[in-house]
């Protein structure tokens, strides 16, 4: 190795920079659709051949780029997309480097062909992995851009060495025009390999047209069990598809995070995704989530990485609770009866809900709007009940508890018991089969998460303190994080350089092992900034006590402590899973039921 300080070939430098860009021919794919949607296409074509080895072709209807400026959109650090630091802090576009397109031309065959609206004709230009650059020459073409990439790594064969199997590039190809058509819903994409068409999405000009790519992209299974929402506060709106966890996933494969409409993969925001679930999800378990984060552009760093998967957040703290707070809230308002939002009505009237009676457009579904009423015999059947029911509350009119019996429940009127297990009951849709202890289970659990918060977290001292060694990275974090730790009802005092005693814990952990709890909260803190261990050590221990105290098994209930369960289900949070995620209750429809029985055949 020399001793020598020298410059670099500008054509290693090239080379060097792609290594950074272009990791593999998804890479490439990426980098030539962000300049598309950035050119303003509403339409793309993408062309792949061998798994993007032997041709990555993106076609697009875009502004385009006048003859003269083609030789400098190959150059190194040439774009139009910023020219001052003030842009750079409030980038907008999805490509702002300059960077993508010499790097990828430093390792490939490339031409590009581009046409403007005030141009005649198209140019072309084109470079063969060298420094030279072709001069422009006319060339057929409407409106808009076409690069083409060929031969990638045709001259660094050691890259080639680490691609994996032709399916496997693709696959990632595939994944990375997925996430773009998410960002871009007025914009059409179709995807070809070896001349067979892949995807083929329309423009969605409205939300039923965006829904239903959500649908392409993320399935019907997806979109029939998630939930719309649309929230803002301070400056940040988050809105999106939660699924819910009937559709929960092994791997975080359908978690798609976009954040002013770039796809990025981010720590903060999934780590808040994982609090806002974990009380209704088994551990081991990932959601499935589609969801849109925007805010100012100065508060974001987009420039955090060289292929802009990652962004780093100004106030990443209040970033990771809002997100948090939010998705947890739009959870627990799902619940029994409860009105679909705009977005969702587009579900249901697009189909992707199933059990429409007739071709009507009526739902069939548990999140229904638009319930008619009960069949008059249930609602005698159970007037009994309407009348205890409305007794319960304070100075009750009778004609409101007549009202009371005449409307119709969500979750309708029970039935009966089967087996023990099950409570059976008729609604105006069809019927509902309830898993009674399940129900029962998150029902307490959430009345314990209610009085927990009504009452204050209670603490107790230690007899013993509980010493810890620490680092001089966790002593510094004790220190700065005292808040976090004193809401959390631990008492932590520094006793020296490396010691450090636990006081005071929440009295609902007596018997747990603290100094672990600690640790794994230092742990947390300087992966994320923030940690939720005592929250979830508490949650669990209250969980174990509902379910526990939750009605078992072939315990026989009558008529009227079955329907003040269902009653309960619909006015609590979360009411649809228990408390590790499993459904508390279906819905048969009629047309489920008659298709059963073949009736109309």
């Amino acid at each position: 190795m020399s001793l020598r300080i020298q410059r670099l070939p500008p054509q290693l430098i090239s080379q060097i920079a792609a290594g950074e860009v272009v990791e593999r021919p998804a890479s490439a794919a990426k980098e030539l659709l962000e300049n598309s949607l950035d050119a303003g296409a509403t339409r793309i074509v993408v062309e792949i051949e061998q798994g993007g080895v032997r041709l990555i072709r993106v076609r697009d209807n875009g502004s385009g780029i006048l003859a003269d400026q083609l030789p400098l959109a190959l150059a190194r650090h040439a774009t139009s997309k910023i020219a001052s630091f003030d842009d750079l802090q409030h980038v907008s576009s999805l490509g702002f480097r300059g960077e993508a397109l010499p790097s990828i031309a430093s390792v490939s065959r490339l031409t590009l062909t581009s046409r403007t609206v005030d141009e005649d004709t198209g140019w072309r230009v084109g470079g063969d992995g060298g420094e030279v650059v072709d001069e422009p020459i006319p060339a057929s073409h409407p409106m808009g851009s076409t690069l083409e990439v060929r031969d990638l790594f045709f001259n660094v064969p050691a890259r080639r060495k680490f691609l994996r199997s032709e399916r496997t590039e693709f696959g990632h190809i595939e994944e990375a025009v997925r996430r773009l058509a998410l960002s871009r819903f007025a914009v059409g994409f179709s995807l070809w390999h070896n001349q067979r068409p892949v995807l083929n999405l329309e423009p969605a000009a409205h939300a039923e047209g965006g829904t239903q790519r959500i649908g392409e992209l993320c399935g019907r299974e997806f979109v029939a069990a998630s939930i719309f929402f649309d929230r803002s506060e301070g400056g940040l709106r988050l809105w999106g598809w939660l699924g819910l966890p009937t559709v929960s996933r092994a791997q975080s494969d359908l978690q798609y995070f976009l954040v002013n409409g770039r796809p990025v993969r981010d720590r903060v925001i999934a780590y808040a995704m994982r609090q806002a679930y974990q009380d209704v999800l088994y551990q081991d378990r990932q959601p499935a989530a589609v969801l849109y984060l925007e805010l100012d552009p100065a508060a974001v760093d987009v420039n955090a990485h060289p292929a802009k998967h990652e962004v780093r957040f100004r106030e990443s703290s209040a970033v990771h609770e809002f997100i948090r707070r939010t998705v947890q809230t739009s959870l627990a308002e799902v619940r029994p009866g409860a009105a679909p939002p705009p977005v969702a009505q587009a579900v249901e009237r697009l189909g992707a809900v199933s059990g429409n009676r007739g071709g009507s457009g009526a739902t069939a579904g548990p999140f229904s709007a638009n319930q008619p009423r009960l069949p008059l015999h249930v609602g005698e059947r159970l007037s009994a009940y309407g009348q205890l029911h409305a007794a319960s509350l304070p100075e009750t009119p009778a004609d409101a508890i007549r009202e009371v019996v005449a409307k119709s429940p969500p979750l309708g009127y029970a039935l009966g018991q089967l087996h023990g297990a099950y409570v059976l009951a008729e609604n105006d849709a069809g019927l509902v089969v309830v898993d009674m202890h399940a129900a029962h289970e998150r029902i307490l659990y959430e009345r314990l998460k209610t009085a927990l918060t009504g009452e204050g977290l209670k603490t107790q001292a230690l007899l013993t303190p509980v010493t810890l060694n620490v680092t001089p990275q966790e002593r510094a974090l004790v220190e700065t994080h005292a808040p976090l730790f004193a809401e959390a009802g631990l008492e932590l005092a520094i006793m020296g350089p490396d010691v450090v005693v636990v006081r005071q814990i929440p009295a609902l952990l007596a018997g747990l092992d603290i100094a672990g709890l600690v640790r794994d909260m230092l742990a947390d803190l300087v992966a994320h900034e923030t940690s939720d261990r005592v929250e979830i050590a508490i949650l669990t221990l209250l969980a174990s006590l509902a379910c526990h105290s939750a009605i078992r098994a072939n315990r026989p209930m009558n008529l009227l402590e079955m329907s003040a369960l269902l009653r309960d289900m619909e006015r609590t949070n979360h009411s649809g899973q228990c408390n590790h995620g499993r459904p508390t209750w279906i819905q048969l429809t009629l047309d489920e039921l008659d298709r059963l029985f073949q009736r109309g055949r």
